[in-house]
């Protein structure tokens, strides 16, 4: 498992957004020139705070929004340098799980017809007997093709959702935020599932959540995200944060047993507006361990052993 697969360098995507009628466009740096390699069947983490740049560095890496410069190398080929025709066949190899099983399924289709898409989409049929397949694979019964997904609860929508994505046979698959709107119960079936899967067919997957409990149980290396930028790529889910925005994340999640709860110093200060980054570290407005340099010079991303950190005063 040392190979690369998904080689991400320098992606960056630039948002423009109006101000109102008599105000100047503005603009926002939504993922700021982010360099990642993905080995096979290697699952990466990509953790951070709402409105981070995780999912929209999710659709960057599947080529789903055309990035503002950078580039994403999949199994030795460049996506950015593809043609249409050649793009849709590559995409056979990539797939993509959405956070919303409720709005990621067209209301009208039924589920046989949910799961004929991609082929159709290649140009391709599929029978009857492969799409119940596809189903049993998800843990679903073969009857389930027949009825609609309003008919169906959120977990079984987003098994749906995970047998459309593999419909294909690709090698990555992108999980953004796969288990955010299921119970705790389902979210753990559903992991369970993507973790059988994995080892069945040799999945490669980038793992996106908020849960960091979640992240660190499932994936193999966890990447943490900070308005558009990443701040620290932790090698492991043992290795202790050195950035103290990780720190911060990692010191809130709750532990399950009652005796080792503890009361969760929330972070201090203002968060940047996007619109308008400060020179330095963006993290500094909410740092205790801020110097006049981390407010003027913005931290480079630092590789040591696998762990790579952004942070001029780490812990």
């Amino acid at each position: 498992m040392n190979e690369t697969f998904v080689r991400i360098e320098g992606l960056s995507k630039r948002f423009s957004a109006s101000a109102g009628l008599f105000s100047r466009p503005r603009s926002l740096m939504a993922v700021r020139d982010v360099s990642l390699d993905i080995k096979r069947g290697e699952v990466v983490g990509i953790v951070g705070e709402s409105g981070c740049g995780k999912s929209t560095l999710a659709r960057l890496v599947l080529r789903l929004i055309e990035p503002t410069s950078g580039s994403v190398t999949l199994d030795g080929t460049e996506l950015g340098k593809l043609s249409a025709s050649e793009l849709r066949l590559m995409r056979r190899r990539m797939a993509m799980v959405f956070q919303d099983p409720y709005s990621s399924l067209d209301p009208r289709y039924t589920i046989a017809e949910v799961l004929s898409e991609p082929f159709r989409v290649q140009g391709h049929k599929v029978t009857t007997d492969a799409i119940g397949a596809m189903l049993e694979a998800v843990g679903l019964p073969a009857a389930t093709a027949q009825r609609h997904p309003h008919q169906l609860s959120g977990g079984q929508r987003q098994r749906v959702g995970i047998a459309r994505a593999l419909a294909l046979s690709p090698d990555f698959v992108v999980l953004d935020e796969p288990t955010a709107s299921l119970d705790v119960s389902i979210q753990a079936q559903i992991i369970e599932l993507l973790s059988g899967l994995r080892q069945t067919l040799g999945l490669t997957y980038l793992f996106i959540s908020h849960d960091l409990g979640l992240v660190r149980y499932f994936c193999d290396r966890i990447v943490v995200m900070y308005l558009g930028s990443v701040v620290e790529i932790l090698p492991d889910a043992k290795t202790e944060p050195r950035h103290p925005y990780t720190h911060a994340l990692m010191d809130s999640v709750f532990a399950p047993d009652p005796t080792l709860r503890r009361s969760i110093a929330p972070l201090s200060g203002e968060i940047p507006s996007p619109f308008n980054l400060p020179p330095g570290c963006p993290f500094a407005s909410r740092c205790e361990r801020k110097t006049d340099r981390c407010l003027s010079q913005r931290p480079d991303l630092a590789q040591a052993d696998g762990h790579a950190l952004a942070c001029f005063n780490p812990l």
